[in-house]
């Protein structure tokens, strides 16, 4: 497939925007978290009582989970709860946690059981899935060279060792999970995610368990990457600029 790639000023206001769209369409949207996330739910916020987005029949997601408690700063749930939910909370919005207080093998097959039962097919068809990338490449909790990157029978899976900070177990949904959604949209900004970005989305770019988010691309059904102007800045070579 094709990647779409856009470089925008604010990366975050363009992914609330494909939010504002799944929620008209009554879609189910899976979260991530990051800072940049965080500022994309504010945004949805700011979308939803501005226009009066009907929420009712969307369903909020979760890629991942750390295993923290759920008042934990380090947990997504906490920051998804102070950016979204409870801003939200005179709509009710309808949200499905993973529990990393569980521990990651029991949190990941609470989760598995709840897909089964509610996502409504196996895997769910979400309508949006929103991913960030890690310096590493590493996407949701999948890091490079994990046997989580070669599970297929499985939707979640629990993460024993994180590859990169914070050195907590995890959660994850799995690649044929994400891949089963109709739109992915990848969010990346900073210098910092240059390499990883170019690794996995750039020209010649080819599926590489080193880079976990490469190995969505053949998968997915439709394919999208938000970035600013740092994160864009290695998409266009290989080597040290010339």
């Amino acid at each position: 497939m094709t990647v779409s790639v856009e470089i925008v000023e604010e990366p975050a206001r363009a992914c609330a925007t494909l939010m504002v769209g799944a929620a008209l369409a009554g879609g189910d949207i899976v979260l991530t978290g990051g800072s940049t996330p965080r500022a994309a739910y504010q945004h949805f916020v700011e979308a939803v009582h501005s226009v009066n987005v009907d929420l009712s029949q969307t369903t909020f997601w979760v890629g991942d989970e750390r295993c923290v408690d759920p008042d934990d700063d380090r947990s997504n749930y906490k920051m998804i709860k102070e950016s979204l939910l409870d801003p939200l909370a005179d709509r009710t919005p309808s949200f499905e946690r993973m529990k990393g207080e569980l521990g990651p093998e029991e949190g990941a097959e609470d989760y598995e059981r709840i897909l089964r039962e509610l996502g409504g097919s196996d895997p769910p068809r979400w309508h949006l899935v929103l991913m960030g990338i890690g310096p590493d490449g590493h996407c949701a909790s999948l890091f490079p060279g994990q046997s989580s990157l070669t599970e297929r029978s499985r939707l979640v899976v629990g993460v024993p060792e994180a590859g990169l900070e914070p050195y907590v177990p995890r959660i994850s949904l799995t690649l044929p999970a994400l891949a089963s959604a109709r739109h992915i949209v990848f969010l990346a900004t900073g210098d910092s995610k240059a390499d990883a970005v170019a690794r996995a989305f750039g020209p010649g770019a080819e599926p590489d368990p080193a880079t976990p988010a490469s190995l969505l691309v053949p998968e997915a059904a439709s394919l999208a990457v938000l970035l600013d102007d740092a994160a864009a800045s290695r998409l266009y070579f290989t080597g040290e600029p010339q």
